[in-house]
């Protein structure tokens, strides 16, 4: 079953939600309008009908964001989810379903069907997944420490802190301290593989998959970040199944290692994000990395260390 959904997203920043009626299969959810594509129609057919006999509107502008393969017990659908910029008239409910309008980061996941929620990160995800320096010594924690707060200006909104020469306290230490300015700039902090320090701080965490692997649930509430880092598609399936907020996809190991062809390494990578249920990031540096290449190719965006 191939489903559309339109994240109409108004003058405010907000995005409109519908709530899934009494009778309907999770009823009391919210979910992004939308519906059924037809027989002969092309997708962006489908999605313009359908904000049409639903909310009552025409749609003038709309961009791909991400396809969640979703399977419900037996049914297996695809949500094909689209971001409407631009339309014309004012939407009302016109199948007695409620609506509201909602800042995407006020929105809890949990009130979202389970297909809509990997929508919903997407749509909160920035494209730039900033990382760290490896190499970063524990002694120039005073200088890093003024120089992430720089890059918080600059603009980026998400950040791991993968510091593997520095002992876990002081990683937590450090985190805690960027912490004002994070929320200052609107920055999800993200720590490398420390669950238990992330739990504490109130940040997300990026999981290994050997991490990933020996768990059964999602690790953090939902309103602390959860990735993993993914090399075979089993991963990215596990990650879904652990409701991971976003997996990283390593474009220089395993499946793409014996291929030094950058489209070759890109066409891989489509067909497991097309495949993935959720938000990946492109990681690494033995392909061509671009944020064009990559959002052409089905990624949420790239993750990179050049914001230093």
């Amino acid at each position: 079953m191939h489903v559309m959904a339109g994240l109409m997203i108004d003058g405010e920043g907000r995005v409109l939600l519908a709530e899934r009626p009494q009778g309907k299969h999770l009823a009391g959810f919210w979910e992004f309008p939308g519906g059924k594509l037809e027989a002969g129609e092309l997708p962006l057919e489908a999605l313009a009908r359908e904000l049409r006999e639903e909310l009552g509107i025409e749609l003038q502008s709309a961009q791909p964001l991400i396809r969640v393969p979703w399977t419900y017990d037996d049914r297996r659908l695809v949500l094909d989810a689209w971001r409407v910029d631009a339309w014309l008239g004012a939407p009302q409910s016109l199948e007695g379903q409620a609506l509201q309008w909602c800042y995407p980061a006020a929105i809890d996941p949990e009130s979202m069907t389970p297909a809509d929620r990997p929508i919903l990160q997407a749509l909160r995800l920035p494209a730039t997944y900033a990382v760290s320096p490896a190499d970063v010594a524990f002694d120039q924690r005073d200088v890093w420490l003024k120089r992430i707060r720089e890059v918080f200006s600059r603009g980026v909104r998400l950040l791991l802190l993968r510091l593997p020469l520095w002992p876990v306290e002081s990683v937590r230490e450090l985190a805690r301290d960027l912490l004002p300015a994070a929320q200052a700039h609107d920055v999800q902090l993200v720590l490398d593989g420390d669950i238990e320090g992330a739990r504490m701080l109130g940040v997300g965490v990026q999981l290994s998959s050997e991490q990933g692997a020996l768990l059964s649930e999602r690790p953090l509430p939902w309103r602390q970040l959860v990735g993993v880092s993914c090399h075979a598609a089993s991963q990215l399936a596990k990650a879904t199944q652990i409701q991971a907020d976003f997996a990283t996809w390593s474009m220089g190991t395993e499946s793409v290692a014996e291929s030094l062809d950058a489209s070759g390494a890109w066409t891989n990578f489509q067909s497991l994000a097309e495949e993935a249920s959720l938000p990946v990031y492109a990681d690494g540096d033995t392909v061509a990395m671009s944020m064009d290449r990559a959002k052409s190719s089905g990624a949420q965006g790239i993750v990179t260390t050049e914001a230093w």
